[in-house]
């Protein structure tokens, strides 16, 4: 039972029984994963006294500029993952193709692989707005003592075995589910402990707050036009709040404590959408779920979507459950 204020290493001790695997590797991954935070947050919180906002001069796999923090938080997670010998590999939003981690047991008894986008957001951090980073786990479907594979990585959404994000915002929150509900910890910088601060977070099933980036209406299919039109309706409860940060996480984790649906759809300029399936789409598809929300590509669940390759894009609606179905009614409608 989750108790609130108790310490993020306490409480996956306390709650390692309830995951299926109880060998301790995924509770060694979770504490990485803590600690990687925790050195990102200390360097966001320095951005603008320290060289290290602005573009890195580099893009990504994607063609997007890289920011020097991009980087930073890349390099950051990347070294922690691997020194600490816990995962056998590891794919970021940052870096063409996945890493494959060896052991230093000759062994290579590993059964982890980890998807990360080290730094969601990234862009807003020029101007303060907050940012974040999104993990994904699963384990290997390859044989345990054999380098990875692609095959590892292009795993469904419902594979996963844990999944969650960092919000580094006015204060820095880690949130994860193992698939027993989802857990919010509140980290207290004067002594470097997260702390369970938002037990048991769910989505209302209703809200009213939907986000999307509404300078691309224009190129919006009709399906989503007619809803953003339906939300703006004075109507019952309506019309509904538009509130758009630019970043995933801030949004998503705003609309899960207040009610809301987030939607980056395709569009005449992102046929296939512009969120990442693995880094983005599939560990926020997890979370919401088990916070009794819903995420689809607008016809389909997110979570049953057979990835193809490592950077594949995809439409994205994702939050309270009414809200999501109504999205999809749209596009059903209208496709």
């Amino acid at each position: 039972m989750a108790k609130k204020n108790q310490t993020l290493g306490e409480f996956i001790i306390e709650n390692q029984a309830s995951f299926k695997y109880t060998s301790g590797e995924l509770s060694r991954l979770i504490n990485s994963i803590r600690l990687a935070a925790k050195v990102v947050n200390h360097e966001v919180n320095k951005a603008g006294l320290v060289d290290i906002i602005g573009a890195a001069g580099e893009t990504n796999i994607q063609g997007e500029d890289q920011q020097k923090l991009d980087v930073y938080a890349n390099d950051k997670f990347i070294q922690t993952l691997t020194n600490r010998n816990i995962v056998c590999g590891i794919a970021s939003e940052e870096e063409d193709d996945f890493i494959v981690v060896n052991s230093q047991d000759e062994n290579h008894q590993n059964k982890y692989v980890v998807l990360i986008d080290p730094l969601d957001g990234s862009s807003n951090i020029d101007v303060n707005v907050s940012v974040g980073t999104i993990f994904s786990i699963y384990r290997r479907v390859t044989p345990v003592g054999t380098p990875v594979s692609k095959e590892d990585f292009l795993q469904k959404g419902s594979e996963q075995v844990a999944a969650g994000y960092v919000v580094y915002g006015t204060s820095t929150m880690l949130v994860y589910t193992t698939g027993d509900g989802v857990n919010g910890f509140t980290l207290n910088p004067a002594i470097g402990t997260f702390y369970l601060s938002h037990p048991n977070m769910e989505f209302p099933e209703d809200g009213k707050i939907y986000s999307v980036n509404e300078g691309n209406y224009i190129h919006f299919p009709i399906g989503v036009k007619k809803y953003i039109k339906y939300c703006q309706e004075e109507e019952g409860d309506r019309p509904y709040t538009s509130r758009y940060i630019g970043s995933l996480v801030s949004d998503f984790h705003r609309n899960m404590i207040k009610g809301g649906i987030y939607m980056y759809p395709k569009s005449s300029k992102n046929s296939n959408g512009k969120l990442r399936l693995l880094y983005e789409c599939n560990p926020m598809a997890f979370l919401a779920e088990q916070a009794n929300g819903k995420a689809s590509d607008g016809f389909n669940r997110i979570m049953d979507v057979q990835p193809t390759e490592l950077h594949q894009r995809i439409p994205f609606f994702c939050g309270s459950k009414n809200m999501v179905e109504k999205a999809e009614e749209f596009m059903k409608e209208n496709s």
